[in-house]
């Protein structure tokens, strides 16, 4: 069933974007990397919010579905201030990245494909006051996942009926899935020793937050 569990914290993270620059509503002429970015959905979130996406991810078959799911919605609409996202194949760990670059870098559910150590790379190409977000996935369980269980199954329920309803057309390609393999214990102990000031929220579906300000 099509409930996805990144797309559903895509309100949160949009709201730990940085403040400062704001005209309207939109963050006009602020930049943005979205590391693994898959089909795009929330790279194109950030482009409609006035910032210039670099959207990068290792897989050409995503990147090729993203570029057309962008081409299909732009038909008939404004083009988002700064244009939409930049997309491009390409590995982060093994990509020169701008150093003090970027008002804000994202990482949503692509953090465990990669050594953890990434995030002083991703750290290094902030610039002053930018904000590193990362929505994660953890190892192994912990008493709140056993809430998320129903929960999911509830979700992915109203989800599956709604799109029946609506005669949705077949969901977009989804990108390759690998289980983590940090705890949620260990990740907040490397990103306290790699990301001094940072902070690391459980969420509900198996997933965390990693909020970093380079001013901090």
């Amino acid at each position: 069933m099509p409930f996805d569990h990144n797309d559903h914290y895509h309100r949160l993270l949009l709201r730990h974007l940085p403040k400062e620059g704001r005209e309207e509503g939109r963050e006009a002429g602020r930049r943005a990397l979205d590391i693994g970015c898959g089909t795009g959905r929330f790279a194109r979130r950030l482009a409609a919010r006035g910032y210039e996406v670099d959207a990068l991810d290792p897989s050409a078959e995503v990147i090729a579905e993203a570029k057309a799911i962008a081409e299909a919605e732009a038909i008939g609409k404004t083009e988002p201030i700064g244009g939409g996202p930049r997309y491009r194949r390409a590995d982060v760990t093994a990509t020169d990245l701008p150093e003090g670059h970027y008002d804000v870098i994202t990482c949503l559910a692509s953090l465990h494909h990669m050594p953890f150590a990434t995030v002083t790379r991703l750290r290094a190409a902030l610039a002053p006051g930018g904000a590193l977000l990362v929505l994660g996935c953890y190892a192994g369980r912990t008493r709140r996942d056993l809430v998320a269980v129903p929960a999911n199954a509830a979700a992915r329920a109203v989800v599956h009926v709604s799109d029946r309803l609506r005669g949705a057309a077949r969901p977009p390609l989804q990108p390759p899935v690998r289980r983590p393999d940090m705890s949620l214990t260990d990740i907040r102990t490397e990103a306290a020793r790699l990301l001094p000031g940072s902070e690391v929220r459980q969420l509900l579906f198996w997933r965390y937050l990693l909020t970093y300000d380079s001013s901090a």
